[in-house]
């Protein structure tokens, strides 16, 4: 098979098998075909991808980051050397369209390598004088060896963000994508290791939730960063706090999108566009409860549908195709269900609404209107391309509608009206928040959400205080005093 992996396991840098484990078969979702087939990882290969990751710190952490920082550096510049052929297995992994994965997937990985590559020679603690002229120092710390546990949606995207600023930090990783996209992964630790990473540094091991629940238990893991959805996130949390172990948890959402009628409607339409059907509408951060405002509904709901008739719908391998099909047949299924609910609880299906008749998993951009708060399309995180548009009258009103949900990950407004901008980004109940745009994640900001959308921040030097701690070093230069 054409993207068949010399192994299914990348440890202490070289492929490792073990057919012993549980079969995990890739299938490419424009076609239903199966293009890879690898297996779960047994009790042996996460013993040995641990010990790997354990021996390896030490040396590891005892390089300087100017040190650290070239080989990850090194590894980015190499990244985007082989962004066509990285985004060519990206699109067969995911089946997101070419167009996209040339620019959204393997770049973005290079990019947070690139980042904390820099970032790593500056990662130094602070002198704190005090009075009589005794002082403090701090001294930052690696954690040891951290667990990236990777979604399915941007897998080579998540396994740099978690592997980036944990190795720029002194510390190791074992990373295990999800079943649905184990290929590209691998493709990173090969990255590493060439570019110089010692043997042990990054480890991919595949598997199910078991193998996941292995490594979150772990004694020898210090901490446990996730991408996934609000049950998987409290399972995980939940083991890890057994174990005091640092968490970084990037989950799901039901984020609002709010359109006044002032708004510039094109922009308005793109980005309802890009917060909805990117990736087939499987992200995360979507902004899938559109609100708008009512003398503009009508306007809104036209040009969106004019909009959408131009997505061209067909093989992700042609770079002119700008939507693909869905991640897996049953994450298509799940999509289609919900459509249905939007129709027999009385949404007005604007557009779209079924499953393309064709190889693989294609559901056309659907579109609800008329949609009320209480509906199962607005409470309920869909993960596909499904968009819900609420009326709303009064900026008050939109505001608690827009925060009475239980997720916190994203929001977004658009309008032209400055303080009244600000204003409402003030008051969203959301980690990620944006105005006159939406969906944008450089790596330069943090990314990340609030209520069970999450804890702790991806990218920007905040992920540097999530995989490293602070040691406080007292320094007396007097007479020590006691009371007897």
């Amino acid at each position: 098979m054409k993207f068949q992996p010399r192994a299914s396991h990348f440890i202490d840098g070289e492929y490792v098998e073990d057919t012993n484990g549980a079969a995990i078969e890739v299938i490419y979702p424009a076609t239903g075909e199966v293009i890879a087939r690898l297996h779960s990882a047994t009790p042996a290969i996460v013993e040995q991808a641990l010990n790997s990751a354990k021996n390896a710190q030490a040396a590891w952490v005892a390089l300087s980051g100017t040190e650290r920082g070239r080989i990850l550096r090194r590894a980015s510049d190499i990244m985007r050397e082989r962004n066509y052929d990285l985004s060519v297995l990206e699109t067969h992994d995911t089946g997101k369209p070419i167009q996209e994965t040339t620019v959204a997937d393997a770049t973005s990985g290079a990019d947070a390598l690139e980042y904390f590559g820099g970032l790593a020679a500056s990662l130094t603690g602070e002198h704190i004088p005090l009075g009589g002229g005794d002082f403090v120092y701090t001294i930052r710390e690696a954690l040891g060896v951290c667990v990236g546990i990777g979604a399915w949606n941007y897998p080579t995207q998540i396994a740099c963000w978690k592997g980036a600023p944990a190795l720029a930090c002194g510390n190791t990783m074992v990373f295990k994508p999800s079943e649905t996209t184990p290929l590209s992964a691998l493709k990173v630790a090969e990255i590493l290791v060439e570019a110089g990473a010692p043997k042990g540094v990054y480890n991919v091991i595949q598997g199910y939730g078991d193998v996941g629940a292995s490594l979150v238990s772990d004694p020898r893991v210090a901490k446990v960063s996730l991408t996934g959805s609000v049950p998987t996130g409290r399972k995980v949390y939940a083991a890890a706090a057994d174990g005091m172990k640092h968490v970084t948890m990037e989950l799901g959402g039901k984020s609002p999108m709010i359109v006044f009628d002032d708004a510039d409607i094109e922009n308005a339409v793109s980005g309802a566009i890009l917060g909805n059907f990117y990736s087939s509408g499987q992200v995360c951060s979507n902004g899938t409860r559109v609100f708008v405002q009512k003398g503009i509904k009508e306007a809104f709901l036209k040009r969106l549908s004019e909009r959408l008739a131009h997505a061209k719908i067909d093989d992700p391998m042609d770079e002119d195709v700008s939507f693909g099909p869905m991640v897996s047949e049953n994450q298509m299924n799940i999509a289609l269900g919900y459509i249905e609910k939007g129709k027999a609880e009385g949404a007005r299906l604007v557009y779209g609404g079924e499953r393309i008749e064709r190889d693989g998993y294609f559901v056309q951009p659907t579109v609800f209107a008329d949609v009320t708060d209480n509906m199962t399309i607005a409470r309920e995180e869909i993960f596909g391309p499904v968009m819900s548009v609420l009326d709303f009258e009064t900026e008050e009103e939109v505001m608690a509608r827009a925060n009475d949900t239980e997720f916190g990950l994203a929001a977004g407004v658009f309008t032209n009206h400055l303080t009244r901008a600000h204003r409402i980004v003030a008051g969203f109940e959301a980690g990620t928040c944006y105005i006159n745009t939406y969906n944008l994640a450089p790596v330069e900001a943090p990314f990340g959400g609030s209520k069970m959308s999450g804890v702790g921040r991806e990218n920007s030097k905040l992920a540097i205080n999530h995989f490293s701690e602070m040691k406080t070093v007292y320094v007396s230069m007097n007479d020590v005093e006691a009371p007897y």
